[in-house]
């Protein structure tokens, strides 16, 4: 495609577990600076309510619905858990160009987080999981590197999600036929760089970030500017 063409094309963000779109909130301007159409979506698996039961597949297909919707070509930029069911998603959406995995679980069909982590998920009697129950310290995994006002802020804005979202299986995985990037966070503490190394060697091409699990947040320009200048190429 020629920069113009992509310029009138939509780039559909999709945010990890915990998160909402709310978290794009200082990439998404950076995205528009640069002429692109920026949407997002809220997956249903994330949310205040503790009875919650949505799943991946429930995700999936609420990115599959916001993908048909959109006018023209679509770029689906994909963080952390957000990748399985954006994968799972747009296997066969004729007009998604490019599925960019940001430091991101960039999994193949039948993987799912419980199963990578021996079943871990699948045991528990929880609904739901707090990040702040899962990690030590959410803040610091997901935003170590961030400014701390925006760390805090974003830290308040974590949400529960459920447990179903880790344990269901791809039935497909679209980066086989999709053309996708994948882009390493070098100082990541949330997802080890060397499994996103891992994963990466799924992808047609790779990039490097000197930043922790939430490089939209703590270097968007620098962010921004990678993947447009990847989407032009």
């Amino acid at each position: 495609m020629t920069t113009a063409e992509n310029n009138k094309s939509t780039i559909l963000l999709v945010h990890g577990a915990w998160h909402n779109a709310s978290c794009w909130e200082k990439f998404v301007p950076e995205l528009t600076a640069r002429g692109r159409h920026v949407d997002t979506v809220d997956l249903p698996s994330a949310s205040a309510d503790a009875e919650n039961t949505a799943g991946m597949y429930d995700d999936a297909r609420v990115i599959r619905e916001r993908v048909e919707a959109a006018e023209g070509l679509v770029t689906v930029v994909a963080h952390s858990y957000g990748a399985i069911p954006a994968t799972e998603a747009v296997a066969d959406a004729a007009n998604v160009s490019r599925l960019v995995y940001l430091s991101a679980f960039m999994l193949d069909a039948g993987e799912s987080i419980d199963s990578l982590s021996g079943g871990k998920f699948s045991g528990s009697d929880s609904a739901t999981m707090s990040a702040f129950g899962h990690y030590e310290d959410p803040k610091t995994t997901f935003y170590g590197d961030a400014a701390p006002d925006d760390a805090e802020r974003a830290a308040s804005r974590l949400v529960l999600q459920t447990t179903r979202s880790f344990c269901e299986p791809l039935t497909t995985a679209a980066w086989k036929d999709v053309p996708s990037t994948y882009i390493i966070a070098e100082q990541d503490t949330a997802l080890a760089p060397e499994f996103q190394e891992a994963m990466s060697a799924r992808a047609e091409r790779s990039y490097r970030l000197a930043s922790g699990h939430s490089s939209f947040l703590s270097m968007p320009a620098e962010l921004a500017q990678l993947i447009t200048a990847d989407a032009d190429r």
